[in-house]
């Protein structure tokens, strides 16, 4: 398989978008050989009017953008589904031939909104249920940074947000969460994470970021917020030394609290093996009503009701530059988004009807 074009990333801009240039002469060969809809000039995925093979598996005419004779005979469902076959097609052609886009923090805008948001919808519309309220308050463009509560014991609450920014935002934006580094040092689940454009929670990475117009997610207890005992859910952790408050301020962004309620009971930590977690190298090692009793079926996680909030942007671009130098602005900061998330949850928790419903 070709590697992947690498786009540096440009701060002028929000995310780049250049198609790859030439190619090697036999891989142009091999493509110009593929059958259907792989011999003219590609349209747009997911396009009403895009490339779809004939009954004979003839190409579709460029000018027209039409379905073949046999799908337009056999009305819009058959178009719809060549269109899906073509377009599922062409997206494994590129995948193949490399001609795809990455950055240089390794995101795949295509395989996230193609493969990997589709593997995680089924688990937020059926599974979670989830029910975004105030995604409006995310910035329509430029950067902004979120900062959200964590628990649940493994970080299914970032992936679950990222879903929410991705599916519901007016303007269609795309969320970056930054990761531990935990993340990026376990097989597979680092070359993922950096697929789903996830970076190493660092802030000169977050800074960059957020200065070239990205929507950038922070979850500032880290593993003492997603690790903490069941008696303890939904009370906030320490968030650190406000670091991400002194990030926003130098990349001028405005910090927008998010509260997610639904992700404290899905595992329900009543223990903690600290000796196994060191031996593992894990930050702590759950013990749930379910697991390890049950074996791999306890790792199932609950299918509590979820409601993920975003509140009121927190403005930061009328400080000065040296204000990020400033530890008391930056505690006051850190205490109005730490006290806003908490007396979001707490509402929400009021006026929730059941843990599963």
């Amino acid at each position: 398989m070709a590697d992947a074009k690498v786009i540096p990333f440009d701060d002028d801009r929000s995310r780049a978008r250049r198609r790859p240039g030439g190619r090697a002469d036999g891989e142009a060969a091999a493509v110009r050989a593929l059958p259907g809809p792989q011999q003219g000039p590609q349209e747009p995925e997911g396009s009403q009017e895009g490339p779809a093979p004939g009954e004979a598996g003839e190409a579709v005419g460029a000018d027209t953008g039409g379905v073949g004779e046999a799908a337009a005979g056999a009305g819009p469902v058959a178009g719809g589904w060549e269109r899906r076959l073509a377009g599922g097609l062409a997206f494994l052609r590129r995948r193949i031939t490399g001609d795809y886009e990455v950055d240089e923090f390794g995101y795949d805008e295509e395989l996230t909104d193609q493969v990997l948001m589709s593997l995680l919808r089924p688990l937020y519309e059926k599974y979670f249920r989830v029910e975004v309220k105030g995604v409006e308050n995310i910035p329509a463009e430029g950067g902004a940074l979120i900062v959200a509560n964590h628990s649940g014991t493994l970080p299914l609450d970032g992936l679950m947000m990222q879903v929410a920014v991705h599916d519901h935002h007016p303007a269609g934006r795309h969320l970056r969460l930054l990761a531990a580094d935990l993340v990026f040092v376990l097989p597979v689940v680092n070359e993922l994470a950096r697929k789903a454009g996830h970076t190493l929670a660092c802030a000169e990475d977050a800074e960059r970021l957020l200065r070239s117009g990205e929507i950038v997610g922070v979850m500032p207890e880290g593993f003492k917020g997603i690790g903490k005992p069941f008696g303890e859910r939904y009370k906030l952790q320490r968030f650190g030394r406000g670091g991400f408050v002194s990030t926003a301020l130098r990349a001028g962004v405005p910090i927008v609290p998010c509260s997610i309620v639904g992700a404290e009971e899905i595992y329900p930590m009543i223990g903690n093996a600290k000796t196994l977690a060191r031996v593992l190298g894990f930050p702590y090692f759950p013990l749930t009503p379910t697991f390890p009793w049950l074996g791999p079926l306890g790792a199932l996680p609950l299918p509590t009701k979820w409601t993920i909030q975003f509140g009121e942007p927190i403005p930061t671009d009328s400080y000065a530059p040296e204000a990020a130098e400033d530890p008391m602005l930056m505690f006051n900061l850190t205490d109005q988004v730490r006290e806003q998330i908490q007396h979001t949850l707490y509402k929400l928790l009021v006026q929730r009807r059941s843990v599963f419903f």
